[in-house]
């Protein structure tokens, strides 16, 4: 029993004859016949009435007992045609803002080339709720900045990188300046990560509100345009900034410390598509000044 020989017989029992079938198939009438033959001598009973000028395919009464039988077969044949257009050809993914703004654009484009059957599902999500949403299996890999121990999920180093003073154009600051020295009412705040934290709140009171308080990175150029403001941000988002007309970047002593990125996956192997996703982001990273690959 094959699915041509299914086709032929559904068609024909909804034509209303074999010659009317043959044409809607594109196949000779005496093919047909062939394939419904066959058909039939597999079953071992007949499907179609036949006889001397019956021009019209009429089914027995084992035909119309077979026919919501072949449409079954055919529907799961249909189902089975799809399965490669099912298989999981998707990649979803998470980070920190700080990460994808200035480091995953290079990547997600040198994925796409080297992975042309893969889709991209990307979304921002804070380090916290990164865990929840990869202990579900929601999503495959995300990137953070704050680690912490989960049974469900394996938090692995990726990167570490420098973090830079950035001067913004016009700046009344000196060329060298130490941290006791910047004015906490001229800071653009983006809370890196909790060591950046610690070091922070050591060298400006949290009591003393920042100039301009950020969560995520798209608005960190546009102040940065802005005289007399300054901001820590880590080497990657530095390396894109200095495009800034009169920006200024400076490692100050007694700065705070580096900045350590991890992946986050659930407690299995990695698969081949994640991988190729690391080799990938190692790849690019070896390629950013201030930045020490872990992989």
């Amino acid at each position: 029993m094959t699915q041509l020989e299914i086709q032929a017989f559904l068609t024909a029992a909804r034509a209303g004859s074999v010659t009317a079938a043959a044409r809607q198939l594109y196949v000779t009438q005496p093919a047909l016949s062939r394939r419904l033959r066959a058909l039939e001598s597999e079953l071992g009973y007949p499907l179609l009435k036949r006889g001397q000028g019956v021009r019209v395919a009429e089914l027995t009464e084992e035909g119309r007992a077979f026919l919501p039988l072949a449409e079954k077969y055919a529907a799961l044949w249909r189902e089975a045609k799809t399965i490669p257009q099912r298989e999981p050809r998707l990649l979803r993914l998470s980070s920190v803002g700080s990460v994808s703004s200035y480091l995953l654009p290079e990547v997600f484009s040198a994925f796409m080339a080297s992975c042309p059957e893969y889709s991209v599902e990307f979304h921002h999500h804070h380090s916290l709720e990164a865990y929840g949403y990869v202990a579900r299996g929601e999503v495959d890999m995300a990137l953070i900045s704050d680690d912490m121990f989960s049974r469900e999920v394996r938090t692995v180093p990726l990167f570490r990188e420098e973090m830079v003073l950035a001067l913004s154009p016009g700046t009344k600051y000196a060329q060298a300046v130490h941290p006791s020295g910047l004015d906490g009412r001229d800071e653009i705040r983006l809370p890196w990560c909790p060591e950046y934290d610690l070091w922070h709140d050591f060298w400006f009171p949290p009591a003393q509100p920042p100039k301009v308080l950020l969560d995520q990175m798209p608005l960190l150029e546009y102040f940065l345009r802005r005289e007399n403001l300054w901001a820590f941000l880590p080497r990657s988002a530095a390396e894109q900034l200095r495009s800034i007309p009169g920006i200024r970047f400076q490692h100050p002593p007694e700065g705070p410390p580096e900045r350590f990125i991890y992946y986050l996956i659930q407690q299995t192997e990695l698969s081949p598509v994640l991988s190729r996703f690391l080799e990938l982001l190692d790849r690019k990273l070896r390629t950013v000044p201030g930045v020490t690959s872990l992989l």
